[in-house]
């Protein structure tokens, strides 16, 4: 619901509040078995970030509503700073308005907020177009490793680009340039680490799925025995993050094949380098510190990290079936940390710092379980995603000098349709004078699936950007996504932007000085 915020300034106005209701309702995302997260906001902040969940029955005249009177006031507590200390950035890969939709209707109702996602006060939209690398025209539909190019290094590039534009050249980082100002650094991610979102701040080359020094085939040029930088896996290494957290472990058993560690696996590498290596949850609670002489990059699995939730995938027809409930994944094991678990144990080894810190962290399988058009995967995901967004908010109200930021890569192919029932079919057939298998097939022709939601009502989501995922699996969109802040220049992400402001807002909130990383000198590879 919006509401009318009268002689506000023109900056002002193109402002969206999502913060500033009453206090009731949601208390934190809850998963399968019921658990939350504490919400330990309190003060201006509290009121700041306070719940959006609607504050009655949502069948009376204003028991739908989520705002409660006028917002101008909380708005202009909202934009009044601009400097900050800290930075977290929250990626949600493939989380489109639709995903997000879809994920709160499920996990908390028609009426119900997220109390990460929903809550920041600022928010805006921006477009995520890419380059089409012959040409360099636009092309509208972006894949994650040039989105998040965009937004890490402040230029477009083509689809399949790390960090590189569109003429192939290095691109410097957020987090390079926050590590050469003296800042801490982290990288967070529940994909493999070498992954295109995590990747463009770590790495720079021209094609995505050059994970290790043994992927000659997905590499091209970029090996370091033909002349280039490196894996990302590699240049992993070189740019020496204080905190990377994730999975991919698999290509740390590759070998180098050149340079100063040739014939080593980068795991031996990063050991005799000084990385500390933890593997689970309890060797990552453990860890007390994380700096350049002694930096963190856990890794948690070869592959993609286990997701929360499983449940029937789409399929074609699916809308007829009986609605289904998500459940807990039993491949993710206590001993695999959350996404929220990661977040804040980053956030406590980063905070230390007196110059600040700059720290992206990124649900990975939205996206993933969106292509594979399993709705209780993409939803159980922005849940986790959610929770860690709580962490950083509970940190940036606490610290009062933090911008926390949220956002998307791109969109994607999930909607939530109407739901129709075999007696609607046989009606429709009647009408028509179809038959009965001609309308099944003809009312939804993509995949779908219906799901019980915490309502108790049925919701029926749609994947129609493919029909056989045995051919092609579903595919990102080109809709414009929302951006949401709170913190020390959230003002910057407001009305119409561009993916590659999100790198300017980022730089200038923390103050950084682009000339102090030259992303073209050798990197030190002896430690």
């Amino acid at each position: 619901m919006r509401t009318t915020l009268a002689g506000l300034s023109a900056a002002a106005l193109a402002v969206t509040l999502t913060a500033c209701a009453d206090d009731s309702g949601s208390e934190g995302s809850t998963d399968a078995s019921g658990a939350q997260v504490a919400d330990t906001r309190e003060g201006e902040a509290g009121e700041l970030l306070a719940d959006r969940s609607a504050d009655g029955d949502i069948a009376t005249h204003g028991g739908a509503r989520r705002i409660d009177g006028d917002q101008a006031a909380m708005l202009q507590k909202a934009i009044e700073k601009s400097d900050a200390k800290n930075v977290i950035l929250l990626i949600g890969d493939g989380m489109g308005d639709s995903e997000i939709t879809v994920a709160r209707n499920y996990a908390e109702g028609a009426g119900g907020d997220f109390a990460g996602i929903d809550t920041l006060p600022v928010t805006g939209q921006y477009t995520h177009y890419s380059l089409n690398k012959d040409d360099k025209t636009p092309n509208y539909v972006t894949d994650s490793a040039a989105s998040g190019s965009a937004w890490a290094t402040g230029t477009k590039t083509f689809n399949g680009a790390i960090s590189v534009d569109a003429d192939n050249n290095p691109q410097a980082n957020l987090l390079e340039i926050a590590k050469a100002n003296g800042l801490a650094t982290g990288d967070v991610s529940t994909a493999e680490i070498q992954d295109a979102t995590p990747a463009v701040q770590l790495a720079h080359v021209e094609k995505r799925k050059c994970y290790g020094p043994e992927d000659a085939d997905k590499c091209g040029d970029d090996l370091l025995d033909k002349g280039g930088r490196g894996s990302i896996s590699e240049q992993m290494l070189n740019t020496r993050a204080d905190v990377v957290l994730g999975g991919g472990s698999e290509s740390f058993d590759q070998k180098a094949k050149a340079g100063e560690w040739e014939g080593k696996t980068l795991r031996e590498q990063a050991e005799e380098r000084g990385y500390q290596l933890p593997t689970n949850a309890e060797e990552l609670d453990k860890i007390t510190e994380a700096n350049q002489d002694s930096p963190v990059l856990g890794l948690f699995s070869e592959g993609n990290m286990p997701v929360r939730w499983e449940g029937p995938k789409a399929e074609k027809e699916g809308y007829l079936d009986e609605a289904a409930k998500c459940t807990d994944n039993p491949e993710r094991t206590d001993d695999i940390p959350k996404l929220a678990d990661m977040t804040s144990k980053a956030i406590d080894l980063l905070k230390g710092n007196e110059n600040g810190f700059f720290l992206q962290v990124e649900g990975a399988s939205i996206d993933k379980q969106d292509h594979a058009a399993n709705p209780c995967g993409q939803i159980g995901e922005t849940v986790d995603l959610d929770e860690a967004v709580q962490e950083a908010l509970n940190f940036a109200a606490e610290d009062g000098e933090t911008l926390v930021v949220v956002t998307a890569d791109h969109a994607h192919t999930s909607q939530v349709i109407g739901n129709v029932s075999d007696e609607d079919i046989k009606e429709m057939a009647e009408e028509s004078g179809k038959s009965e298998e001609e309308v099944r097939a003809a009312v939804y022709p993509g995949l779908s699936r219906k799901l019980v939601t915490k309502d108790g009502a049925e919701m029926t989501v749609g994947y129609a950007t493919s029909e056989n995922l045995d051919v092609t699996d579903q595919s990102h969109t080109g809709a414009q996504l929302r951006i949401a802040a709170f913190g020390p220049g959230a003002a910057n992400v407001t009305g119409l932007t561009d993916q590659t402001d999100l790198f300017f807002t980022v730089r200038d909130a923390l103050g950084l000085d682009e000339a102090k990383f030259d992303v073209n000198a050798e990197p030190d590879t002896s430690k």
